[in-house]
C-alpha cells in the first residue's frame, strides 16, 4: 500500500524508443524533474541538495564549485581533446539526487553533467570530432557502470504486479534520474553499435562481470530502462561472441531464480524477447544444450503465477522451438500439461492458445505420441464452469491443421470428449459454448457417422449403468434407515 501511494505522485509518461534519440532531437533526453523522489542509496548520507562522485567503490561529497562548465571538445585543439573528454567524464561521474523537496537545488550542476553528456553521445557518434583512446575507453566505461548499476528501490523487488491487476490500475513506476540515465544509456548503446569500436578492445571493459550488472538491472520497473537495457544487451549478444555462452547461462540462471525462488521479476517479459532473437538465430541440427534450455528453462516458466506478464514473449519463444523441430511438439506439450493450472481460469485460456500454436507446428506422428493426454485434459475444459475456458477450448476446431490431425485420429480422440460434449449440450449454463458444441458434434458426425453412432450406443449404456447404480445406491440407503428405525 505505502509503495502505491509514493508511486501516485510519480507522472505517467509514453515509453520511450532508444532510437528517437540522436544527435538532431537532443530535447528527447530532458525530462521534467518537478516530480521524482531519491533512488541513489549511495548519495543519502550526504544531506540534500548534494551530489556524489563514485569512484572505485568510493564516495565523495562534491561542492557545486567543483563541478566546472567545460569548453566544447571541438573547440580545442586535437591534441587536448583526450585530456578533456577524460575531464568530461569525471563530471558524469557526479551523482545527483532527484528529489520533491529540493528540485531548485544544484539546477546548474545538474544541466552541465545533462548537457556534458549529450556532447558525449555526440562525439560517438560523430568520428570526425576524435578517436577516443583505449585508456579513456576504460574509463568511459567505467563512468557508465557508476550511473548504471546503483541499488534499486525497495519497491523494485516487491512490486511486480499480479495477474489479477490490470495494467491501467497500477501506474508504472519511473526513475526520477531518467533526464542523465537515458543519455547514459544512450552512451553505452552507441559505443557498441559504433563501426569505430574494436571488438577486441571493448570486449576487456564489457566484460562477465560488466554483462551480469546489466542483467541484475533489468529488475528496474521502469520500462523505459528495460527497453534500453534490452536493446544494448541484445547488440552485445550480436557483437561480442565470446559472450554468447555465458550470456545464455546468466539469463538461465535469473530463470531458474525466478521459478523456484521468488517469482518477483521486472525484466522476464523483456529477456524472453532477446532469446526469441536468438533462439531465431539457432543453427540446424539444433544442440542439445538448447533442447536442454527449452526443457529446463522456458517450460518451466509456465509454472509461476505471474505468467501473464510474459506469457507472450514465452510462447514466442517455445514456438520457435518446435518450427525449428518439429518433433519437439510432443516434449512441449507434455510439459503444458505437466503445469497445466487447476483453478486459475485465465492461465488455462492462456495454455489454451499457447496449445494451438504448437499444434499447428506439430506433424502426425508427434500428434499421435501426445494426444490422448492432450484431449483428455481439452475434455475437462470442455466442461469447464468458466465459459472463457470452454470456448478457448471449442475454438481449437476453427483450426484447419488441427482439425485434420484430429481427423486422422478420430478413432482414439471422439471417444476421449464424447461424454464432454453431450455434457455441454444437455447441461453448460453458456448458449454461446452449448453453440459451439453442437458444431463440434456435428462436424464428427459427418466425419465418420458409423464411429459416432458407437460412441453415442457406448455413452447410454454408460449412462444407464450409472442410472443402475446411483438407484441400488438409494435402495441401500433406505434399507439402512428402516433397520435403523427398527432398533429405535
Amino acid at each position: 500500500m505505502l509503495n502505491k501511494i509514493i508511486k501516485r505522485g510519480h507522472k505517467k509518461v509514453l515509453k520511450s524508443d532508444p532510437s528517437d534519440f540522436g544527435a538532431g532531437n537532443r530535447s528527447s533526453g530532458s525530462v521534467s524533474t518537478s516530480n521524482v523522489v531519491v533512488v541513489n542509496h549511495a548519495s543519502r548520507s550526504t544531506g540534500t541538495g548534494a551530489a556524489v562522485m563514485m569512484t572505485n567503490n568510493s564516495t565523495q561529497a562534491v561542492t557545486s564549485a567543483t563541478i566546472e562548465n567545460l569548453p566544447m571538445l571541438k573547440d580545442v585543439a586535437m591534441s587536448d581533446r583526450q585530456g578533456l573528454f577524460k575531464r568530461k567524464l569525471q563530471v558524469c561521474c557526479y551523482q545527483f539526487e532527484f528529489n520533491d523537496n529540493n528540485t531548485m537545488k544544484m539546477v546548474r550542476e545538474k544541466e552541465i553533467k545533462r548537457q556534458t553528456l549529450v556532447e558525449l553521445v555526440d562525439c560517438i557518434q560523430s568520428c570526425s570530432i576524435m578517436k577516443i583512446s583505449e585508456i579513456n575507453q576504460e574509463e568511459m566505461l567505467r563512468m557508465i557502470s557508476v550511473n548504471l548499476f546503483r541499488c534499486l528501490p525497495p519497491g523494485s523487488r516487491k512490486n511486480t504486479g499480479t495477474e489479477n491487476v490490470e495494467p491501467d490500475e497500477e501506474e508504472q513506476y519511473l526513475e526520477p534520474s531518467w533526464p542523465h540515465l537515458q543519455l547514459v544509456y544512450e552512451l553505452l548503446l552507441r559505443y557498441i553499435v559504433s563501426s569505430d569500436t574494436d571488438t577486441k578492445v571493448a570486449k576487456r571493459f564489457i566484460d562477465h562481470s560488466f554483462v551480469l550488472k546489466l542483467l541484475d538491472t533489468f529488475e528496474s520497473e521502469d520500462p523505459r530502462e528495460r527497453e534500453y537495457l534490452k536493446t544494448i544487451l541484445h547488440r552485445i549478444y550480436g557483437k561480442f561472441m565470446v559472450h554468447r555462452p555465458f550470456i545464455r547461462k546468466a539469463i538461465n540462471n535469473i530463470f531458474y531464480r525466478f521459478i523456484y525462488e521468488t517469482e518477483r521479476h521486472c525484466g522476464i517479459g523483456e529477456l524472453l524477447e532477446i532469446l526469441g532473437s536468438i533462439i531465431n538465430g539457432f543453427a540446424l541440427p539444433m544442440k542439445e544444450e538448447h533442447k536442454l534450455f527449452l526443457v529446463r528453462a522456458l517450460i518451466p516458466l509456465h509454472k509461476p503465477k505471474p505468467i501473464a506478464m510474459y506469457h507472450q514473449q514465452l510462447s514466442y519463444c517455445i514456438v520457435q522451438f518446435v518450427e525449428k523441430d518439429y518433433k519437439l511438439a510432443d516434449t512441449v506439450i507434455r510439459g503444458l500439461l505437466k503445469y497445466w493450472p487447476v483453478t486459475n481460469c485465465q492461465k488455462e485460456v492462456l495454455f489454451l492458445g499457447e496449445v494451438e500454436e504448437v499444434l499447428e507446428a506439430a506433424q502426425a506422428a508427434e500428434f499421435q505420441r501426445c494426444m490422448v493426454a492432450l484431449f483428455r485434459q481439452i475434455a475437462r475444459c470442455l466442461n469447464s464452469p468458466h465459459f472463457q475456458v470452454a470456448e478457448r477450448a471449442l475454438f481449437l476446431w476453427n483450426n484447419e491443421h488441427i482439425v485434420g490431425l484430429i481427423a486422422q485420429n478420430r478413432n482414439v480422440i471422439l471417444p476421449i470428449i464424447f461424454e464432454a460434449l453431450e455434457k455441454n449440450i444437455r447441461s453448460h449454463w453458456n448458449q454461446a459454448v452449448n453453440g459451439l458444441t453442437v458444431n463440434v458434434r456435428k462436424m464428427f458426425l459427418e466425419m465418420d457417422a458409423d464411429l459416432f453412432e458407437d460412441c453415442q450406443k457406448q455413452y447410454a449404456e454408460k449412462a444407464a449403468r450409472a442410472t443402475e447404480l446411483e438407484k441400488q445406491r438409494e435402495l441401500r440407503w433406505q434399507r439402512l434407515a428402516a433397520a435403523a428405525g427398527q432398533r429405535g
